[in-house]
């Protein structure tokens, strides 16, 4: 077997091997040649070619997000290690467990006016949970470094960064190894945890109680805790299309839901106890509202961590959700209207968002529903955000259907990357809903040759970011057009072209229904659905579906 002829980097790739981590994202440059070298020619490993370092990361970010292991980006040193920034920041939020390794120059090269050189060492420090800096030459520390980097980023669920300075010549190679790392065998003792009485008592007693579920991986809570949550009448559960989480009495529509309260409404709703668990929450009402009107007590549930997102924070549980809920619940129900209550409420919107819906032109609101009722069963759907996720969450969807959505961060950029990278990684069928800005900003994210052949865009373009029309501060002027929109004539078709992608497109709901039915059915090669809505009236049609409510 070829391997580099620099010990450090030998020393690196024979940890991952023996740690079992597999996948590697190579971004191409030449101070990380010895890596690209060592990785590339060992078998054991399964290498990616991504150009553009902020795509490779979200790519590597979407390969771990849905194997549930760490995941290795490699690059050469200078600003390409910046480029990676976004995506550590989105697995730190995220709790992914995203592995950066950077080549590096010596020590002695670094603020002498060497080229493509800067500080390197702790560049990801407010957002990694480990960062190794390497010695250049082989040693127990550095391999002790390494090893803890790669336990952190499973331990910890998250980033970390390993940086690595190697000396020139870096494309020497010998055929026997020379190095023999000691492995480091991290025994982690199980967290025995145990609900006090004080706690049941308190969840037993109360009438009202708020369970509020974040982005969560499907199949995270057993079924039988679902249904006695389900059973009690004190007990209302809302949940996200990220939460991935089901049951015939849960409301996964919560703007629906609560954007027509009153003051009256709110307080009746008001919890005495809110039980959180999952990651972000989509929902900017429910924060509002929880923010306004606190419970007496607030819950989290998490092994690691315990945001005080309503500045309510009672107490934070570190378990995972099913032994917390194995210890906590029982069928000993309090009487309470407080579900029935929101019941009735819930069945008076799902009637009136189908007769809104029923009459409404064509539009962004229109177009969700369509494919909300439409798409394929069994697939894994990816969401980009501002706009496309915040539509969804207002529609109902075919339960089979896993979503994810980067809410680490919220940010637009790395959307597409991110679901080539699940797609290569999941074994469903992977759709992507994406909005126009959020798709031509991460447009480098079709430079890829992994792209599976049955991989689906579909493009919502609305010349703009739509999302902007429906907040404060909406003006018809040059300035939000150009600076806050970014209106554009843009369309997708010339990449399409120029990445081999098919491509369809649709203006109204005739051309919609034809065209979905063609983009479906072709599984040949990867390909998009740009569908163009009236950017005008988009705004006017969401904001008066909540009205009509």
């Amino acid at each position: 077997m070829m391997y580099p002829k620099i010990p450090l980097a030998q020393s690196i790739i024979e940890i991952c091997q023996q740690k079992g981590v597999q996948h590697i994202v190579i971004s191409p440059g030449s101070r990380n040649a010895p890596l690209t070298i060592g990785f590339t020619n060992n078998p054991f490993f399964k290498c990616y070619s991504i150009a553009d370092e902020r795509c490779a990361a979200f790519f590597a970010l979407g390969i771990a997000q849905q194997l549930k292991q760490p995941v290795v980006v490699v690059c050469t040193s200078g600003s390409a290690l910046l480029n990676y920034y976004p995506a550590v920041a989105e697995a730190f939020y995220s709790q992914i467990p995203l592995v950066v390794i950077s080549a590096d120059r010596p020590q002695s090269k670094i603020d002498i006016g060497d080229g493509q050189t800067i500080r390197q060492e702790n560049v990801f420090a407010n957002h990694s949970l480990y960062n190794a800096n390497l010695l250049e030459n082989v040693s127990t520390e550095n391999d002790n470094n390494i090893q803890m980097a790669l336990q952190v980023a499973v331990a910890q669920n998250g980033p970390v960064h390993i940086n690595a300075p190697f000396e020139e010549p870096l494309y020497e190679t010998v055929s026997e190894l020379q190095v023999q790392p000691k492995i480091i065998d991290f025994t982690t003792e199980e967290k025995y945890f145990s609900l006090g009485n004080s706690t049941k008592e308190a969840w037993n007693k109360a009438t009202k109680k708020l369970v509020l579920v974040g982005e969560l991986s499907p199949n995270s809570v057993e079924q039988q805790y679902l249904d006695i949550l389900a059973k009690d009448s004190s007990v209302v559960v809302l949940t996200e299309k990220t939460s991935n989480l089901h049951h015939l009495t849960f409301i996964d529509q919560i703007d629906t839901l609560i954007t027509p309260f009153s003051d009256d409404d709110f307080k009746t709703f008001q919890p005495e106890i809110l039980l959180t668990f999952g990651g972000m929450v989509v929902s900017k009402r429910i924060k509002a509202f929880l923010r306004k009107y606190k419970p007496a007590h607030h819950w989290h549930v998490d092994e690691l961590r315990a945001y005080d997102t309503f500045d309510a924070l009672t107490n934070h549980f570190e378990t995972i959700i099913n032994t917390f809920l194995s210890q906590l619940l029982d069928e000993n129900f309090n009487n309470s209207s407080y579900q029935s209550h929101i019941a009735t409420i819930w069945k008076d919107r799902v009637e009136k968002h189908q007769e809104y819906t029923a009459k409404i032109p064509f539009s962004d609101f229109k177009v969700f529903d369509f494919l909300c009722k439409n798409v394929p069963s069994n697939i894994q759907l990816q969401v980009s955000n501002s706009s496309a996720i915040r539509y969804l969450q207002l529609f109902e969807l075919n339960k089979t259907v896993q979503v994810f959505c980067n809410r680490g961060t919220s940010g637009i950029d790395g959307s597409t990357s991110t679901a080539i990278g699940a797609a290569l990684a999941s074994d469903l069928p992977t759709m992507l809903i994406t909005g126009d800005i959020s798709f031509l900003y991460d447009s480098n994210a079709l430079w890829n040759n992994y792209i599976p052949k049955n991989f689906k865009i579909i493009l919502l373009n609305n010349s703009g970011g739509g999302i902007f029309r429906i907040l404060p501060g909406h003006q018809e002027t040059e300035t939000f057009n150009t600076y806050f929109e970014t209106s554009h004539q843009l369309n997708a078709s010339h990449l399409a072209k120029m990445y081999g992608f098919d491509y369809f497109e649709a203006n109204n709901e005739t051309t919609l229904k034809q065209q979905y039915s063609a983009f479906l059915n072709q599984n040949e090669k990867p390909s998009i659905l740009e569908i163009f809505t009236p950017k005008k009236e988009n705004d006017a049609i969401l904001l008066s579906f909540f009205r009509n409510l």
